[in-house]
């Protein structure tokens, strides 16, 4: 469950109406057939926009829908109370993991961070991968507090930024880490644009943003790396390059979720206010980009 590729599909809500519950069963429906796991209410699925209820309902729909591929369930929010409630319904749901982000308004230190996963691990049955998202979160986890982290009961994986550019340096960084986590414990990459050099650096996963709209150019990247076939990884992920190009510019959501308008997948308002989205020019810039590719599926 925690290797391979895990794709984070977008969840759709109109605005400041309900979450489109029929085009998220099918978003997730059209990945059960060749990913590794499916990240449910990830930053690409919107939580931190949804209620509760919402949060629990989107949780079951994916579960449902997923055809017996393991669900991780995002259940970070910006009190412990909160996040264990989020923690209760995934589980209630029959998500096999949870995915828990430091989301903060106060900054937070590194007593409070490892105070809020100590108190989840110790109420929870199923694993748990340690979100490491400063460019949202803005709280930069340091390699110490992995380490004490990975530690805790049911802490099952670790989600990293983006490596270094340079193949050295990256396998280096993926090795140190390796030192300081226990056996068990997987790493997996983030940020799209550097998930081949994750891959290839010895990352055990991809957790994808891409996968959760376009699983077959993932998958394609992800089984490459897995089998040892490098350069092909990195020739997917450079074929690519257009669409990294416009996340980097918009936002890997806003991007997304306008391709998975313009595929049917969703109405054309799928984002929760305030978002807005991407304007026409850029709507337009998008389409051309997945014609290009030919990403149609």
């Amino acid at each position: 469950m925690f290797t391979g590729l895990s794709a984070f599909p977008l969840t759709p809500v109109p605005g400041n109406g309900d979450v489109d519950e029929k085009a998220y069963a099918a978003l997730v429906e059209r990945l059960a057939a060749g990913v590794d796991s499916i990240g449910a209410l990830g930053s690409t699925g919107s939580y931190a926009y949804l209620t509760r209820e919402e949060r629990a309902r989107v949780a079951r729909i994916a579960v449902e829908h997923a055809d017996g591929v393991p669900v991780i369930v995002g259940i970070g929010a910006l009190r412990t109370r909160q996040v264990l409630q989020a923690a209760e319904d995934a589980q209630n749901a029959g998500a096999a993991g949870v995915l828990l982000a430091p989301v903060s308004y106060q900054p937070l230190t590194d007593d409070d961070v490892f105070g809020l996963f100590e108190e989840v691990t110790a109420n929870l049955s199923i694993p748990l991968v340690i979100y490491d998202n400063p460019g949202t979160t803005h709280f930069a986890f340091t390699d110490e507090l992995y380490a004490r982290l990975a530690r805790l009961p049911r802490v099952a994986s670790l989600k990293i930024p983006p490596l270094p550019a340079d193949p050295a340096r990256a396998r280096a960084r993926v090795e140190h880490l390796r030192r300081l986590l226990p056996a068990a414990v997987t790493i997996g990459t983030s940020g799209d644009a550097a998930a081949a050099r994750g891959l290839n650096a010895g990352c055990d996963a991809w957790y994808s943003v891409i996968g959760g709209t376009f699983p077959e150019p993932a998958l394609a990247l992800t089984r490459a790396a897995q089998a040892g076939r490098h350069r092909q990884a990195l020739e997917e992920s450079r074929r690519l390059e257009p669409l990294w190009d416009l996340f980097a510019r918009h936002g890997s959501l806003r991007v997304v979720a306008a391709a998975a308008a313009h595929l049917g997948l969703t109405a054309r308002r799928n984002l929760p206010l305030p978002l807005r989205g991407l304007n026409a020019e850029e709507r337009a810039r998008l389409v051309t980009v997945v014609e290009q590719l030919r990403l149609h599926t």
